[in-house]
């Protein structure tokens, strides 16, 4: 079971950003500080992770999740074929976005590094009381432990990011076009 204690760790390694990123291109990393990433990374929205199954073909999974200050932590059970095949093909993709306009994505490319550990980790702790909230993510925490003794602790470090607000920030494409209508 999650102690109070391991769930505060989790929890105390989320990083404030306040850095300037207003000029931050995409694929940089430092967009992790803007505002609507760290909204999205706070948010109980699912991220969405894809990756490269066992078959070779792509899957997309929506999951829990934890933002660290570094990782972006997803759980699974040990014997889930997406562990397997994420330490087969540990390169993935995870997108947070909305699904009302105007739409907000944080979108994120990086390695998976998988880990099995005894019972929960207090990255699955914090995500459960997140999007579930105290009682719901205790009572989680506690199903999870009697249905396993141990998870599989899934880090996303981010090594590409890029940030849509369809207000500020734009897909490629379409601030090409805006641009080109200007001249």
């Amino acid at each position: 079971m999650m102690t109070t204690t391991s769930l505060d760790r989790a929890t105390a390694n989320v990083e404030s950003h306040t850095e300037d990123v207003s000029q931050a291109r995409r694929g940089d990393v430092a967009l992790l500080a803007h505002p609507v990433a760290q909204a999205l990374l706070q948010s109980t929205l699912p991220a969405r992770l894809a990756y490269t199954a066992h078959d070779g073909a792509p899957r997309v999974i929506p999951m829990q999740f934890h933002w660290t200050g570094r990782d972006v932590v997803l759980n699974s059970w040990p014997d889930d074929p997406k562990v397997a095949a994420l330490q087969a093909h540990p390169r993935v993709a995870l997108t947070i976005d909305t699904a009302d306009p105007p739409f907000r994505a944080l979108q994120i490319r990086g390695t998976a590094e998988v880990a099995i550990v005894a019972g929960v980790s207090a990255e699955m702790a914090a995500a459960a009381e997140r999007y579930m909230g105290p009682e719901g993510g205790r009572a989680w925490m506690e199903q999870a432990a009697r249905l396993s003794s141990h998870t599989a602790r899934i880090a996303i470090r981010p090594d590409w990011v890029d940030v849509l607000d369809f207000e500020t920030r734009l897909p490629g494409g379409m601030a090409r076009r805006l641009s080109a209508d200007d001249s």
